[in-house]
């Protein structure tokens, strides 16, 4: 791919690529100054000393790596501009090294960054800063780098803390999860209750998956930002800022305020709303008791996480050709509009290969390509509230992950295995398919040429052999109601 228009001359025959999320997220801090002393992507010594003691190769704490996955085919340019989703150059990469990652056998490309144009993609970009951007404050900073909405009690240690340390407030919304929009809302939301002068500054940091070196990324951030304190849940040494974590505070059910365990009597200590019943309140619709958190936020929580039976889903069947997927994908379509309550769309997957995905060829690379873009659809039908029943062969394991990755970020996900034996899917043949790739006219063909990945993630199991499509859907629908996206009759 050749860099578009809108470049300077010298730059618009180079080859041009999209980071992924992750890599972005990097490539904008890294430009905003925010990953100081890095300039660029790493090599392969620097990764490995960071992998292996969290050091760079010249002795610099740095705790995650950060690199640039690229295809095979751009490893032997000197230069490489990056951009953004909408294809927005952002910087040029100035090619020191090309290697390939030892774990994953992908390909790697690391030097320093050239920045083109401050990137603007992403939600909240408004309110986003370059550290230099910020004014200079002679006192301590307390920094809160969070990935969750702040409630009561959070909201209270906050205040206690600053207090004592006599800190200015800057918080942190850590962007790169599944609702990033409501968790900037939420924190705006509750504005008023932080200390005056608190700053929101929204950070494009995905979370590593690593939970210790995550907290030290954190700090890293944080005192770019001219932080003297971060605000945490454990202690650890080695951040780059001072962690500080609060004293335990509860609910004290007596004077019904948040406070310190200490100034609390045991037996008015009320037990703190779990996670699990937090979910279990939205999923139901039910209200976020105002003692847990202000409304803002909980509206807020309503809005990411909206009542099951309004929420977004997608009912993904896979299976082999000729195992009644079609036949029970359009019943349960059928099914789930006679009682009402619910937008339906059914992508079949015949239907799809003629409107989607006219042109791609019956080869694994362009099978995956249907089945991404697939979800790419049922995602945003999802996203919008709607229901969308798939129903493709879907033969790979790793892109069926794929597209419940990509469902499960915006709404639910159930996938369906419709595991109808292959002699009885080759006995019904109504298409002549199989007897063609078994006198191998049809190449790559699921189950005779080519293998099929039985789920073992599988919602529910359905055998069409031993079930008629009525009994099938049934059993779907019995799933659904249970589960509470769909109204009992």
């Amino acid at each position: 791919m050749t860099a578009e228009a809108g470049l300077p001359d010298t730059l618009r025959d180079l080859p041009a690529w999209t980071p992924d999320p992750v890599e972005l997220a990097d490539l904008e801090l890294v430009l905003a100054g925010v990953y100081r002393p890095l300039t660029g992507f790493l090599g392969s010594f620097d990764t490995a000393m960071v992998i292996a003691g969290g050091r760079l190769a010249d002795g610099t704490p740095w705790p995650v790596p950060v690199t640039l996955s690229v295809p095979k085919e751009l490893t032997g340019h000197e230069r490489v501009v990056l951009q953004d989703p909408e294809g927005v150059p952002l910087a040029v990469l100035r090619v020191a090294e090309a290697w390939q990652d030892p774990t994953t056998q992908g390909w790697r490309l690391a030097g320093p960054l050239e920045a083109l144009r401050a990137p603007a993609h992403g939600p909240f970009h408004r309110l986003r800063r370059r550290p230099d951007e910020l004014d200079a404050y002679e006192g301590g900073v307390l920094a809160v780098a969070t990935r969750e909405p702040l409630h009561r009690k959070q909201l209270g240690q906050l205040r206690q803390v600053a207090e004592r340390l006599a800190a200015k407030v800057l918080v942190l919304p850590l962007l790169g999860g599944e609702h990033d929009e409501s968790l900037v809302r939420a924190l705006l939301g509750v504005r008023r209750e932080l200390p005056d002068g608190a700053q929101i500054i929204p950070v494009p940091l995905p979370a590593r998956g690593d939970q210790e070196r995550d907290i030290l990324l954190r700090a890293h951030v944080a005192a770019a930002y001219g932080a003297t304190h971060l605000l945490a849940e454990r202690e650890m040494e080695g951040t780059a800022v001072p962690l500080v974590v609060p004293e335990p505070w509860a609910y004290d059910a007596d004077v019904e305020v948040w406070r310190p365990v200490a100034r609390i009597e045991p037996d008015h200590v009320q037990a703190e709303l779990t996670p699990e019943r937090l979910n279990e309140l939205l999923d139901a619709g039910e209200p976020v008791p105002d003692w847990f958190t202000p409304p803002a936020v909980a509206a807020e929580l309503a809005l990411a996480r909206p009542p099951k039976r309004s929420r977004g889903i997608t009912v993904f069947f896979t299976g082999l050709s000729g195992s009644g997927k079609s036949t029970v994908a359009r019943g349960l379509a059928d099914a789930l509009v006679e009682r009402g309550g619910r937008t339906v769309t059914l992508l079949d997957g015949d239907v799809v290969r003629r409107m989607l995905s006219a042109g791609l060829t019956f080869s694994r690379a362009d099978r995956d390509l249907n089945i991404r873009r697939i979800g790419f659809v049922a995602a945003e039908i999802t996203r919008h509230g709607g229901t969308a029943i798939c129903a493709p062969i879907a033969p790979y394991a790793a892109t069926r992950a794929e597209v419940r990755r990509m469902v499960s970020a915006v709404g639910d996900f159930i996938l369906v295995h419709v595991a109808t034996p292959l002699e009885e899917c080759e006995r019904r043949d109504r298409k002549g398919l199989y007897a063609k790739a078994r006198a191998g006219q049809i190449p790559e063909f699921t189950g005779i040429s080519d293998p099929y990945e039985e789920p073992d993630d599988a919602d529910l199991t359905l055998d069409t052999s031993r079930l008629t499509p009525d009994e099938a859907v049934a059993r779907i629908l019995d799933l659904l109601v249970d589960g509470g996206w769909v109204r009992a009759e």
